[in-house]
């Protein structure tokens, strides 16, 4: 099964940027220039690198361009963050839109984050996660399939934590960093906000009790609608 293309595009950029074509800090030539050199629309081009930004790897500076990230102050916070849990805790109502649900080749993000092997498949869903209907975050969460290909979608699509407890798996620990940035015009429609307003990144790799990594979330948060706090 082969990647979509802006997949195979994002990989392209993330080993261009690894072997050192493009520094920390450096612009990457405008999106015009990259869609006739990768032969694609510019549509698909801008898909691309936006799964870089929502994974921290470039970053958009408005009216300068995109640039390769810079690396930022990290800070541990205490617990694994599950929208379901933290939702219900809080008395309101969680439930969710799923966007997309496809269950495809890695990107090289994916692979690296969830340690998987070549021949490996995942799941990749994006979903609107709202409380009391108010849209919260808009999510990308990539599992490997064959931990949940025996589960129905209605399952993973509303509580992974719980389907996966309830099957007898322990939830680990969590790597988490936040960061925050402007929303694309994708992401203000799907959250009702304005193109630029602020937003709460989030990227977490889950593991189970026995260490392996499980999940791979990039989730963009409504800022005014949601805060962190850290606990020492």
């Amino acid at each position: 099964m082969e990647s979509p293309v802006y997949i195979q595009i994002h990989n392209h950029i993330k080993k261009d940027i690894e072997s050192g074509r493009w520094k920390i800090g450096e612009k990457i030539p405008p999106e015009r220039e990259l869609s006739k050199a990768f032969g694609v629309s510019r549509m698909t081009l801008r898909q691309a690198i936006q799964t870089l930004v929502d994974e921290g790897i470039l970053e958009r500076k408005v009216g300068s361009g995109t640039f390769v990230a810079r690396k930022k102050v990290q800070e541990k916070m205490i617990g694994i963050t599950s929208f379901t849990e933290i939702t219900e805790s809080q008395g309101k109502t969680p439930t969710s839109k799923t966007v997309s649900y496809l269950v495809t080749t890695p990107s090289l993000s994916e692979s690296e984050a969830l340690s998987l092997s070549d021949q490996q498949k995942v799941l990749r869903m994006e979903r609107i996660r709202y409380a009391d209907k108010l849209p919260i975050c808009f999510e990308v969460a990539t599992v490997p399939y064959d931990l949940v290909s025996q589960f129905e979608k209605s399952e993973i699509t509303s509580s992974l934590y719980k389907t996966l407890e309830k099957n007898g798996f322990e939830i680990g620990h969590a790597q988490q960093t936040v960061s925050a940035m402007l929303a694309s015009e994708r992401i203000a429609d799907f959250l009702n906000l304005k193109k630029g307003e602020a937003i709460l990144r989030l990227r977490q790799i889950t593991e189970l009790k026995d260490g392996q990594p499980f999940e791979y979330v990039r989730t963009q948060y409504a800022g005014e609608r949601y805060e962190f706090y850290l606990e020492k």
